[in-house]
C-alpha cells in the first residue's frame, strides 16, 4: 500500500509539479520521494522514500543503511545497494546508486518501511570496513545512536571470521568505544 506522506514523481504528480511545490515549500525531497513540508521524517518513510530503487531484489547498505537508521541528516549522494535475494541480477545499473554483487545474508536485513535494510550491527561493521573519512564519520554517527550497538556489532564481527579490513574495522570501533566512554 502506498504511503499518503510520499509523494513520487509521475505518480500523482510530475516532476515540474513535485519542484514547484519544493520551491513553495509545500513538500521537502526525502530519498527518492517528497514528503509534506510538515510530516515527521521517520526511519520507515526514509526507506519506504527508496522503494523504487530497492524493489523487491536489493536492500540499501552502508551509508544508505545510516541513513535510513537515522544517523545521517541527509542522504548519501549515491545511495549503496547490495542483492538480498539468491538469484544473480543481470543489468543493475543505475546513476542513483552503487550496486554490489554480493548477497547479504538474510540474518543481516530487516525490512524497515516495506524495504531490506541491512541491520545497525551490519550497516556499522560495513561502515567500520571502508577505509575513508566519510564511512568512519558516519559510523561514528550510528554508534553514538546507541552505545550498545558497537558491542554488538564487535560480536558480529568475531561470529563472522574472515572479512576484508575486519582488523581495522574492530580498532576503529574500539576506539569510538573509548571516546564514547569518556
Amino acid at each position: 500500500m502506498p504511503s499518503p506522506f510520499l509523494f513520487f514523481a509521475g505518480a500523482r504528480l510530475s516532476e515540474a509539479e513535485l519542484t514547484a511545490a519544493c520551491l513553495d515549500g509545500h513538500v521537502v525531497e526525502l530519498g527518492e520521494a517528497y514528503l509534506p513540508a510538515d510530516a515527521v521524517e521517520t526511519p520507515a518513510l526514509r526507506a519506504r522514500s527508496l522503494e523504487a530503487l530497492l524493489g523487491d531484489t536489493l536492500a540499501a547498505t552502508h551509508l544508505s543503511a545510516a541513513w535510513i537508521h537515522g544517523a545521517l541528516p541527509e542522504p548519501p549522494g549515491r545511495h549503496t545497494v547490495q542483492r538480498a535475494v539468491d538469484r544473480r541480477l543481470h543489468h543493475v545499473v543505475g546513476r542513483r546508486f552503487v550496486y554490489r554483487d554480493l548477497r547479504v545474508d538474510e540474518r543481516d536485513l530487516m525490512v524497515v518501511g516495506g524495504v531490506r535494510v541491512t541491520t545497525p550491527e551490519r550497516t556499522l561493521a560495513d561502515l567500520a570496513r571502508m577505509p575513508d573519512d566519510e564511512h568512519r564519520a558516519a559510523a561514528e554517527l550510528l554508534a553514538a545512536t546507541a552505545p550498545a550497538l558497537i558491542e554488538r556489532t564487535l560480536a558480529w564481527l568475531d561470529e563472522r571470521g574472515p572479512l576484508p579490513h575486519r582488523g581495522a574495522a574492530m580498532r576503529l570501533l574500539k576506539a569510538i568505544q573509548e571516546d564514547v566512554t569518556r
